[in-house]
């Protein structure tokens, strides 16, 4: 048995400790054995459940690979080994770092592949199934997502999820899918998927959440009264610092008010004059004045 750094620290902590490293730590690729051809090996790993198999015929025609082998480290080597022709007899540290591009060329042209006619057809089985997850909003009654990225350069952003229900983004949940980069998938694979598909929109989701207390509704319309206000009397603040007439058109409502209701006043005071008037007048005569 091995002895405690402590006689006072409990026996678990430092198994606790060790099992909150290994989850700490960043994603790593699986190992790609050489027996193997790539592509079923890296679409079959864990994380890589976003990505469909692109077909050889696409890979080896090299006009859908214009322009990548600026963007990739070894490019020819990492083609080599996606294709399975990959026959250098490299050093450990060599093939890691091939392996490493070649996984980051297959992103590249999964990009460009899934916009394809063939493609599409992929993706929108792994759609239909629900391989990449379900909407997280409950008003969405686990709406199916769709991957996504908010930028088409690679290394800017992570991977995101789209939900055509609420038309809202989401994190994917698992950490391992929310390191891929969203350069993989692009920004507008989910847009031409509808369009192609556009049986497949469903109804926006018009159901809001409605907060209530004791079942009776909040009051909307005051809490929009005094957020109204506060950003007015902000504008003003700011107006006049920057010696600016801080003048708006409510101001301008309330003095036509207050000028009206002055004149209304003066009419009354001149009906109130004119009836007394006429009323004394019969008294005089009475009296005989």
């Amino acid at each position: 048995m091995p002895r405690r750094s402590s006689p006072s620290a409990p026996w678990h902590i430092p198994e606790d400790i060790r099992s909150l490293s290994l989850a700490f730590r960043p994603r790593e690729e699986p190992k790609l054995t050489s027996n193997c051809p790539f592509i079923p090996q890296f679409i079959s790993s864990r994380g890589n459940e976003y990505f469909c198999e692109i077909d050889e015929e696409y890979l080896t025609d090299r006009f859908n690979l214009t322009g990548l082998n600026t963007e990739v480290q070894y490019y020819q080597y990492a083609l080599d080994l996606i294709t399975d022709v990959f026959d250098l007899d490299a050093d450990d540290d060599l093939r890691e770092q091939i392996e490493k591009s070649a996984r980051h060329l297959y992103g590249l042209v999964h990009a460009r592949y899934i916009v394809t006619t063939r493609g599409l057809a992929k993706m929108l089985d792994k759609y239909k199934k629900g391989d990449f997850g379900k909407c997280p909003r409950v008003l969405c009654d686990q709406h199916p997502l769709l991957p996504m990225g908010q930028a088409d350069l690679p290394n800017q952003k992570t991977v995101k999820l789209y939900c055509a229900k609420c038309e809202d983004i989401y994190n994917p949940k698992s950490s391992r899918h929310a390191s891929i980069d969203g350069a993989y998938f692009g920004s507008s694979f989910h847009n031409i998927l509808f369009q192609v598909y556009p049986a497949l929109v469903p109804e926006k989701s018009v159901r809001r959440y409605e907060p209530r207390v004791y079942g009776f509704k909040l009051h909307a319309t005051a809490a929009l009264a005094r957020w109204q206000d506060s950003r007015r009397d902000d504008m003003r603040e700011r107006l006049n610092a920057a010696n600016i007439d801080a003048s708006f058109v409510e101001d301008s409502e309330e003095e036509e008010y207050e000028f009206e209701d002055d004149n209304d006043d003066d009419d009354k005071t001149e009906v109130v004059k004119e009836a007394v008037t006429g009323d004394q007048a019969p008294a005089r005569m009475d009296v005989g004045v």
